[in-house]
């Protein structure tokens, strides 16, 4: 009788005793699932502290705050994306607006009315560009984008984007030069995109009688592709941001581009499984880095 009283006992206050342990070591977890039902579009900035936490669990605690702050990014990129977009397809359509209001106040002449129209076709080329670079760069982050990989001759490929806007930078009188040799592993319709809006951005931002190089170099296990202007470079705090979309840096070097060049030249050598980098000095000029694998 004795031993069956102690055994109930022992058996009650074992029974106890793991009530107690396992409602303290599952406090954490509790607190847990409460920080995640307040978790949304406008609490992503909650953070489960990791402190004091079980040891077994604070690499839960931790990864689940950095994958809060990734959210949190994107988040915030993605409401500036959507308040840049609204901004650059605004201004062509208020332009067009404004123009066909402004031709309907009074009868005009035929060439006022050829005018307009022929405004308005500019506004609406400049519309489809932005439409048609804005769904490659989102083809691109899906990786839905169809790559060709060939071997090619890159000072070869440079050379006829080079002479393509030759026309354009003789009348700046600003010279392009290439320099370096190789063959690169890409596909060749998105390399010569990638250079050509390289280009095209330098001659944005290079002064009259400014220069442009183009730089190869072949290693070990990637090419490199570096485009070099003297124009009047970019600010420290800008260079972290000037690959994303529809960013652009201090008005010096603002233009009539949408501010998707950059943004268009990285998703095509994130494409391929590369690089993109850049370095400015102010007053001294920028240069674009890409690098492509060659296997």
């Amino acid at each position: 009788m004795l031993f069956a009283v102690v055994l109930a006992s022992s058996a009650l206050g074992s029974g106890l005793i793991a009530i107690t342990v396992t409602r303290r070591g599952l406090r954490p977890l509790q607190e847990m699932t409460q920080s995640f039902t307040r978790v949304g579009p406008t609490h992503l900035k909650e953070r489960v502290t990791p402190s004091g936490w079980p040891r077994e669990l604070q690499p839960l605690a931790i990864a689940f705050d950095d994958m809060l702050k990734r959210l949190d990014d994107s988040f915030t990129r993605l409401s500036q994306f959507s308040a840049d977009l609204a901004h650059e397809l605004r201004t062509p359509i208020a332009n067009m607006l404004g123009e066909a209001q402004v031709v309907l106040t009074r009868d005009r002449t035929a060439a006022e009315y050829r005018q307009t129209i022929e405004s308005t076709i500019g506004e609406c080329e400049r519309l489809s560009r932005i439409v048609d670079n804005l769904l490659f760069v989102a083809r691109a982050d899906a990786a839905r984008e169809p790559i060709e990989r060939h071997r090619f001759d890159a000072r070869a490929a440079v050379e006829k984007i080079a002479a393509f806007y030759e026309t354009v930078a003789e009348d700046r009188h600003v010279t392009i030069s290439c320099s370096g040799e190789g063959q690169i592993y890409a596909d060749p319709d998105l390399f010569e995109r990638a250079v050509g809006n390289l280009l095209d951005n330098a001659l944005r931002f290079t002064p009259e009688k400014g220069a442009i190089g183009i730089a190869l170099s072949e290693h070990d296990s990637s090419f490199e592709v570096a485009v070099h202007d003297n124009g009047c470079g970019i600010a420290p705090e800008h260079l972290p941001r000037v690959f994303d979309r529809f960013y652009r840096a201090e008005p010096s070097r603002s233009s009539d581009g949408a501010g998707l060049g950059l943004a268009l030249v990285k998703s095509i050598v994130d494409l391929h499984g590369g690089t993109a980098t850049i370095h400015s000095d102010m007053g001294y000029g920028t240069t674009v880095t890409l690098t492509f694998p060659l296997v």
